[in-house]
Formats: structure tokens, sequence, C-alpha cells
């Protein structure tokens, strides 16, 4: 029985298309996520589109690859941006400052005094930098910040690398599940209740609770913590609203969602259960990227190699390179057969393989590379990568 062959993911097609808003960039770390939403964003704009990146990973080399020094939580323009056709292309790109984010929606949603008062606050302080999910609900609301301005034709996100499936699209409701909680509310309950009304309400019970919060986290902790609930109070709503908006975007159809991987049996299985979430989630799925594939450009087979290089006599460079092109079949063999299971359980997911780039990605001309690979069907066409160590951002 042969192997299962996948359908053929038309990235060009994806990024060309007017409708395409948002290109979402999904996968566990480690994966050259970041590199391949860097490289469909830089494609995007030289083919014509005014694109803006968004990225989660902190890491210098893309900025580095992009031109830029650094970047920041607000766009920056990549100078050196070539179109293709009469359409001038433009790209952005910013990196998550998921603090700054998080201070500049209490500044757009709260009144000036009352956000001061949340920003000083130590409670936030520690929630706003280090709280679980944060950023992730902080990339949701970069999201929905960047959509709302309309300056660019197409985003590009980046989002946070996870190992266990899509934490960004459960964030918003951990985040409401936190604030709506049982204890935060009965922080809140003073600015509820009214000061003393409070003790006609809970009476005893949250002394109670007081005491064993106060306890566990520390009287002064507990204080900050309330003060933190009862400034923020007005502004739970507006969470909810936001990440409702910002969800019913992800699942419009001018969103697609890539699901990024490694020929690799951890990464796959990742990815499969990406695919099976979005799907459960009604999130529009535009494909695989696999990335740092091994094709084979020689139509020799690993025992022929191997014998030839047997019999190869005294030529010691022949015989190093057929068993060279021997490891390289059998890797490529290794590489069909994950790939063969994740096409027999999901059929319909269209893939694009990304042939292995050695070296560093130090500038856009790496970044362009990676975008033809993308753009070829099973990387025919690409040419193969130098011996050498395999780097992606």
């Amino acid at each position: 029985m042969s192997p299962a062959r996948p359908q053929f993911l038309d990235v060009d097609a994806v990024i060309d298309d007017p409708q395409t808003k948002i290109i979402v960039c999904c996968g566990s770390g480690g994966v050259g996520k970041t590199t391949t939403s860097a490289a469909l964003a830089l494609r995007a704009a030289e083919r014509g589109r005014k694109v803006v990146v968004l990225t989660i990973d902190p890491a210098k080399r893309l900025a580095q690859a992009l031109g830029l020094t650094e970047l920041s939580n607000e766009p920056g323009t990549v100078p050196g941006i070539g179109s293709t056709d009469d359409a001038q292309g433009e790209l952005q790109a910013m990196m998550l400052d998921m603090r700054r984010t998080f201070d500049d929606m209490v500044h757009t949603h709260a009144a000036p005094d009352r956000a001061e008062k949340i920003i000083a606050n130590p409670f936030y302080q520690t929630i706003s930098s280090s709280f679980s999910g944060t950023q992730e609900y902080m990339a949701m609301e970069k999201l929905g910040q960047l959509t709302a301005r309309g300056q660019w034709d197409l985003i590009v996100v980046d989002t946070p690398p996870s190992r266990s499936a899509l934490d960004f699209l459960d964030a918003p409701q951990r985040m409401s599940n936190f604030l709506d909680g049982r204890m935060i509310r009965l922080l809140s309950s003073p600015a509820r209740a009214g000061g003393k009304g409070l003790r006609k309400i809970v009476g005893a019970g949250f002394q109670l609770f007081a005491k064993a919060v106060s306890t566990i986290l520390g009287g002064q902790m507990l204080a900050d913590a309330s003060a933190f609930v009862q400034a923020f109070d007005t502004m739970f709503g507006g969470f909810r609203e936001r990440a409702t908006k910002t969800y019913e975007l992800l699942r419009s159809p001018g969103t697609a969602f890539l699901v990024v991987a490694a020929p690799e049996p951890d990464a796959l299985r990742e990815a499969a259960y990406f695919v099976d979430r979005l799907s459960s989630e009604q999130m529009p799925l535009a494909g695989l990227v696999l990335n740092r594939t091994h094709p084979v450009f020689a139509p020799l087979s690993a025992t022929e190699a191997r014998h030839a290089a047997g019999n190869a006599g005294s030529s010691r460079l022949a015989a190093a390179v057929l068993r060279l092109h021997a490891d390289r079949v059998d890797l490529a063999d290794r590489e069909e057969r994950l790939l063969s299971r994740f096409v027999g359980a999901h059929p319909d997911v269209p893939v694009a393989r990304v042939p292995a780039v050695a070296g560093d990605i130090a500038d856009l001309d790496g970044l362009r590379e990676v975008g033809e690979r993308l753009a070829q069907p099973d990387g025919r066409s690409a040419s193969p990568e130098p011996a050498g160590k395999v780097h992606h951002l």
C-alpha cells in the first residue's frame, strides 16, 4: 500500500487573496514558527500587500533579519521591501510587550485617576507580567488593536509557543474565569457592598476567608489584591466584550490558520492536536507547514548508493558522497512515513513542505529563500541546502 499523499498547500494563493486579512501561525515551540511568520509577511509585502507581522519571540535574530535594530510594542517599518508588481507593498514588524500592552489597555479603558491606581498596584504588577495566560491574552488584545486601526490589509500573527495546544484561544476565557472566580468576587465585595455593608452580606464568612487568604498571601498582598480588583471591577465587561469580538474575528472567513510543525513524531502529534482543536472550534484552517524537510534530489535508492559506495575502490570521496546520499534517503523515507500517518488521519489538510535551510536566517534574503521554499510544491524546485548545521528562528 503506497503512503498517503497530501494535498498541496498553495501558500501564494493564501497570501494573495484579498479576502485574507489575518494569518495566524500556530504550533509548538522550536518548529520554525517565527521564521515562517516573518517569511510569509515578507513574501506578501513583496507581492503588493500592506502587511504587519506580530511576533511573540524575543529573539533579536528576527529583528536583525528584518534589518531593524530592535522590535518594539509598536509596528516599525522594515526597509528594503521591493514589490514585484505595480502595487507597492509595505511591511511593518513588532514584538509583543506583554506588560506594556496590559498598561495601554488599562489607560484606554479606565479613567485616568483609576488607571494610575491600577498600574501602581503591586498585585497588578505581578499578574500583568507573570499570571498564567497573560501573554496569550495580550496577544489576542494586540491583534484586536491592530485590526481596529485598519492600517494594513494583512496581519500575520506568530502565536506564543505552547505544548498545550491553542492556549491563546483559551486565554480570554481563563482570564475571565480568574476575574469572576469566588476569591476575586469576595475581594471586590467592599466596592460592591459599600464598605460597612460588606459585613451584613458575607458576615463572619468573609472574615474567615480573609484570614485564610492572608495566611497564604500575606496581609499586604491581600490588601493589594483587594484594592486592585476594586479598581479593576468596572473593566470586567470590556474584557469580555473585546475577547468575544477577537474570538469571532478569528473564526471569520478572512482569517487563515497555518499549523507549523517539523517532521518529528512529537511535533506532528502536536500538529494533529492543533488541527483537531481548530476543527472543533470551527476556526478556518488553511493547512500545515512542514518545516526542515530533507527531500532527495537524485533517483538513487539507499541500497543502491551503499552498494555503489562499497564498489568505489580507491575513490574515498565518491564513497563518502554515496553514503551521505544513502543516509539522506533513509531520513527522507522516515519523514515521509511520519507525514503519511498525519495525512492518513487528516486527509483534507493541505501541506506545504519547506526544505531545511543551512545557517542562520540573518537577513531579508534568507527570509526570501524560506518564502520561496514555502511556495514550491514538495520543495521540488528548491535547491538542496549545503552541508552544515541547520538553524531556524
